[in-house]
Protein backbone atom coordinates (compact mmCIF):
# COMPACT_ATOMS: atom_id res chain seq x y z
CA UNK A 1 0.00 0.00 0.00
CA UNK A 2 2.96 2.22 1.07
CA UNK A 3 4.68 1.93 -1.58
CA UNK A 4 2.06 2.86 -4.39
CA UNK A 5 0.97 5.89 -2.22
CA UNK A 6 5.17 7.46 -1.88
CA UNK A 7 4.95 6.90 -6.13
CA UNK A 8 1.47 8.91 -6.28
CA UNK A 9 1.91 12.64 -6.82
CA UNK A 10 -1.53 13.49 -6.38
CA UNK A 11 -0.89 11.75 -2.62
CA UNK A 12 2.35 13.31 -1.82
CA UNK A 13 0.96 16.68 -2.69
CA UNK A 14 -1.67 16.58 -0.02
CA UNK A 15 0.49 15.05 2.56
CA UNK A 16 3.05 17.45 1.87
CA UNK A 17 0.27 20.22 2.21
CA UNK A 18 -1.14 18.98 4.93
CA UNK A 19 2.19 18.74 7.14
CA UNK A 20 2.92 22.71 6.33
CA UNK A 21 -0.59 23.11 7.68
CA UNK A 22 -0.13 21.39 10.53
CA UNK A 23 3.88 23.22 11.55
CA UNK A 24 2.29 26.34 10.85
CA UNK A 25 -0.27 25.78 13.67
CA UNK A 26 2.05 24.09 15.77
CA UNK A 27 4.07 27.61 14.96
CA UNK A 28 1.27 29.89 15.49
CA UNK A 29 0.10 28.64 18.29
CA UNK A 30 3.45 28.14 20.54
CA UNK A 31 4.90 30.30 23.06
CA UNK A 32 8.34 30.76 21.78
CA UNK A 33 11.08 32.42 23.44
CA UNK A 34 14.29 33.59 21.15
CA UNK A 35 17.85 33.01 22.50
CA UNK A 36 20.30 35.28 21.94
CA UNK A 37 17.20 37.93 22.02
CA UNK A 38 19.32 40.02 19.32
CA UNK A 39 20.10 36.59 17.09
CA UNK A 40 17.63 38.25 14.21
CA UNK A 41 20.43 41.19 14.21
CA UNK A 42 23.45 38.71 14.07
CA UNK A 43 22.07 37.14 11.44
CA UNK A 44 21.33 40.26 9.55
CA UNK A 45 24.63 41.60 9.94
CA UNK A 46 25.99 38.90 8.19
CA UNK A 47 23.65 37.47 5.38
CA UNK A 48 23.46 35.28 3.69
CA UNK A 49 24.05 32.56 6.21
CA UNK A 50 24.29 28.62 6.61
CA UNK A 51 21.60 27.46 8.86
CA UNK A 52 22.25 23.96 10.51
CA UNK A 53 20.25 21.99 12.76
CA UNK A 54 19.95 18.16 13.61
CA UNK A 55 18.22 15.83 11.59
CA UNK A 56 14.72 15.07 12.64
CA UNK A 57 14.82 18.09 14.54
CA UNK A 58 14.08 20.46 11.39
CA UNK A 59 10.15 20.98 11.31
CA UNK A 60 9.99 23.68 12.53
CA UNK A 61 12.76 25.66 10.96
CA UNK A 62 11.29 27.71 8.25
CA UNK A 63 9.56 29.83 11.38
CA UNK A 64 13.02 30.42 13.06
CA UNK A 65 13.72 33.15 10.22
CA UNK A 66 11.82 36.25 9.42
CA UNK A 67 9.75 37.14 5.91
CA UNK A 68 12.63 38.75 4.48
CA UNK A 69 15.36 35.93 5.07
CA UNK A 70 15.04 34.27 1.87
CA UNK A 71 16.29 30.30 2.00
CA UNK A 72 16.50 26.96 0.00
CA UNK A 73 16.91 24.03 1.96
CA UNK A 74 18.82 20.91 1.05
CA UNK A 75 16.04 17.37 1.52
CA UNK A 76 17.07 14.39 0.17
CA UNK A 77 16.44 12.81 -3.63
CA UNK A 78 14.79 9.77 -1.46
CA UNK A 79 11.22 9.40 -2.99
CA UNK A 80 9.71 9.29 0.57
CA UNK A 81 11.57 12.65 1.03
CA UNK A 82 9.76 14.32 -1.42
CA UNK A 83 6.39 15.00 1.07
CA UNK A 84 9.32 16.67 3.16
CA UNK A 85 10.15 19.11 -0.50
CA UNK A 86 6.83 20.22 -1.15
CA UNK A 87 5.97 20.45 2.38
CA UNK A 88 9.05 23.06 2.63
CA UNK A 89 8.24 24.57 -0.71
CA UNK A 90 4.22 25.72 0.88
CA UNK A 91 5.79 27.31 3.55
CA UNK A 92 7.94 29.51 0.82
CA UNK A 93 11.12 27.92 1.33
CA UNK A 94 13.01 26.64 -2.03
CA UNK A 95 14.85 23.44 -2.01
CA UNK A 96 17.89 21.90 -3.18
CA UNK A 97 17.98 18.31 -3.66
CA UNK A 98 20.58 15.70 -2.90
CA UNK A 99 22.07 14.52 0.84
CA UNK A 100 25.38 14.04 2.56
CA UNK A 101 26.99 10.28 1.93
CA UNK A 102 28.82 8.08 4.04
CA UNK A 103 31.27 6.63 1.15
CA UNK A 104 32.60 7.70 -2.45
CA UNK A 105 30.17 5.41 -3.76
CA UNK A 106 27.29 6.99 -2.41
CA UNK A 107 28.87 10.66 -3.23
CA UNK A 108 27.46 10.75 -6.89
CA UNK A 109 24.26 8.19 -6.29
CA UNK A 110 22.87 10.65 -3.92
CA UNK A 111 23.39 13.92 -5.60
CA UNK A 112 25.96 15.72 -3.08
CA UNK A 113 28.14 16.81 -5.97
CA UNK A 114 25.11 18.77 -7.71
CA UNK A 115 23.57 19.77 -4.64
CA UNK A 116 27.11 21.03 -3.19
CA UNK A 117 27.19 23.53 -6.40
CA UNK A 118 23.29 24.51 -6.23
CA UNK A 119 24.19 25.78 -2.64
CA UNK A 120 27.41 27.17 -3.44
CA UNK A 121 25.71 29.03 -6.20
CA UNK A 122 22.24 29.80 -3.78
CA UNK A 123 24.59 31.79 -0.74
CA UNK A 124 26.71 33.66 -4.13
CA UNK A 125 23.07 34.65 -5.18
CA UNK A 126 22.51 36.19 -1.87
CA UNK A 127 19.75 33.34 -0.60
CA UNK A 128 20.46 31.41 2.46
CA UNK A 129 20.69 28.09 2.75
CA UNK A 130 19.56 25.76 5.55
CA UNK A 131 20.92 22.22 5.48
CA UNK A 132 20.86 18.93 8.53
CA UNK A 133 24.77 18.74 9.83
CA UNK A 134 24.64 15.08 10.80
CA UNK A 135 25.27 12.26 7.88
CA UNK A 136 21.80 10.26 7.39
CA UNK A 137 22.09 7.11 9.13
CA UNK A 138 24.39 8.75 11.76
CA UNK A 139 22.34 10.64 14.01
CA UNK A 140 24.19 14.17 15.93
CA UNK A 141 27.06 13.30 14.44
CA UNK A 142 28.55 16.46 12.14
CA UNK A 143 29.41 15.28 9.08
CA UNK A 144 32.13 17.49 6.60
CA UNK A 145 29.01 18.74 4.48
CA UNK A 146 28.39 21.88 6.43
CA UNK A 147 31.86 22.78 7.07
CA UNK A 148 32.59 22.30 3.33
CA UNK A 149 30.05 24.59 2.06
CA UNK A 150 31.17 27.64 4.45
CA UNK A 151 34.94 26.89 3.65
CA UNK A 152 34.14 27.45 -0.04
CA UNK A 153 31.04 30.01 0.19
CA UNK A 154 32.68 32.42 2.81
CA UNK A 155 29.62 32.46 4.45
CA UNK A 156 28.91 31.38 8.45
CA UNK A 157 27.16 28.74 9.56
CA UNK A 158 24.90 29.21 12.41
CA UNK A 159 23.79 26.02 14.14
CA UNK A 160 19.95 26.36 15.58
CA UNK A 161 17.99 24.42 17.61
CA UNK A 162 13.95 24.22 18.31
CA UNK A 163 12.00 22.23 20.61
CA UNK A 164 8.85 22.39 22.09
CA UNK A 165 7.80 21.03 25.33
CA UNK A 166 4.61 19.01 23.87
CA UNK A 167 6.18 16.39 21.80
CA UNK A 168 7.03 13.11 20.75
CA UNK A 169 10.02 11.65 20.02
CA UNK A 170 9.66 9.57 17.32
CA UNK A 171 11.26 5.85 17.26
CA UNK A 172 13.33 6.70 13.84
CA UNK A 173 17.03 6.93 13.68
CA UNK A 174 17.22 10.52 13.74
CA UNK A 175 15.08 10.65 17.13
CA UNK A 176 12.81 13.02 15.26
CA UNK A 177 10.17 15.53 17.20
CA UNK A 178 7.15 15.33 16.15
CA UNK A 179 5.84 18.93 17.57
CA UNK A 180 2.48 19.31 18.96
CA UNK A 181 0.36 22.84 19.43
CA UNK A 182 -0.60 24.79 21.85
CA UNK A 183 2.69 24.89 24.40
CA UNK A 184 5.68 26.33 25.09
CA UNK A 185 8.66 26.50 22.68
CA UNK A 186 12.39 27.62 22.34
CA UNK A 187 14.57 28.71 19.25
CA UNK A 188 18.00 28.87 20.12
CA UNK A 189 21.14 29.80 18.04
CA UNK A 190 24.62 29.61 18.64
CA UNK A 191 27.16 32.40 17.50
CA UNK A 192 28.31 32.36 13.96
CA UNK A 193 30.84 30.02 12.64
CA UNK A 194 33.51 30.89 10.07
CA UNK A 195 35.93 28.54 8.19
CA UNK A 196 38.71 30.03 6.51
CA UNK A 197 38.82 28.92 2.75
CA UNK A 198 42.48 27.54 2.88
CA UNK A 199 42.28 25.60 5.67
CA UNK A 200 44.12 22.35 5.80
CA UNK A 201 42.46 19.17 6.47
CA UNK A 202 42.98 19.11 10.63
CA UNK A 203 41.35 23.17 10.65
CA UNK A 204 38.48 21.44 8.75
CA UNK A 205 38.26 18.54 11.55
CA UNK A 206 38.23 21.21 14.28
CA UNK A 207 35.80 23.45 12.90
CA UNK A 208 33.35 20.51 12.37
CA UNK A 209 34.16 19.42 16.06
CA UNK A 210 33.23 23.45 16.67
CA UNK A 211 30.08 23.26 15.11
CA UNK A 212 29.16 19.74 17.22
CA UNK A 213 29.89 21.71 20.10
CA UNK A 214 27.67 24.38 19.20
CA UNK A 215 25.11 22.08 18.10
CA UNK A 216 25.03 20.07 21.43
CA UNK A 217 24.81 23.27 23.48
CA UNK A 218 21.60 24.82 21.60
CA UNK A 219 20.05 21.67 21.89
CA UNK A 220 20.16 21.52 25.42
CA UNK A 221 19.74 25.04 25.75
CA UNK A 222 16.13 24.99 23.66
CA UNK A 223 14.97 21.91 25.50
CA UNK A 224 15.89 23.00 28.77
CA UNK A 225 13.82 26.57 27.67
CA UNK A 226 10.91 24.74 26.09
CA UNK A 227 10.62 22.74 29.57
CA UNK A 228 9.91 25.93 31.48
CA UNK A 229 6.39 26.02 32.72
CA UNK A 230 7.22 29.67 32.26
CA UNK A 231 9.90 32.08 31.35
CA UNK A 232 12.11 33.39 33.26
Amino acid sequence: MWRRLRTNRAFKVAAGTTFASYFKLVAHTTDFVVEPPDVFDTIDEHLPVIVTFWHGQHFLTPFAMKPHHKAKVLISRHADAEINAIAAEKLGVGTIRGSGATSKRDFHRKGAVSATYQMLDTLAEGINVAMTADVPKIARKVGMGVVTIARYSGRPIIPVAMATRNRITLKSWDRASLNLPFGKGAAVAGAPIWVDRDVDEAGLIAARDQVQASLEDVTRRAEALAARTSRR
